[in-house]
């Protein structure tokens, strides 16, 4: 994508669209990082400033972040709508996570409810 670069801001839990010309985020995914029973990247919430939505931003966030996932040799447990819809769409780039991944992930979500 022209001018955006995305950037994983482990720390903070968050893969970053910057607009590369300004230095301004302008999309984000949000996901923790989830140890047991399998190491899993589990996004939550995908956002997109209204001024750069229709541009493909959190498409190219959610293939990131799965591309981020495959280098990591770790899978994506999604549970943000939008990153869910994505991976239907996009079955070749998105295997389906466990089920069980997907409950300890909602239960480690729901422990922690001051996160998101």
């Amino acid at each position: 994508m022209d001018g955006i670069e995305i950037r994983d801001d482990r720390d903070a839990g968050c893969l970053e669209a910057v607009a590369v010309a300004v230095g301004e985020v302008v999309g984000r995914i949000e996901y923790f990082v989830l140890d047991e029973p399998a190491p899993a990247l589990v996004p939550v919430h995908t956002v997109v400033e209204p001024a750069h939505e229709g541009k493909g931003i959190a498409g190219s966030l959610a293939h990131e972040l799965y591309a981020l996932a495959a280098r990591e040799d770790v899978v994506v447990a999604p549970l943000c709508p939008y990153v869910v819809r994505w991976a239907a769409r996009h079955p070749e780039e998105a295997p389906a996570a466990d089920p069980a991944l997907l409950r300890a992930a909602k239960e480690w979500l729901a422990a922690h409810p001051g996160r998101f």
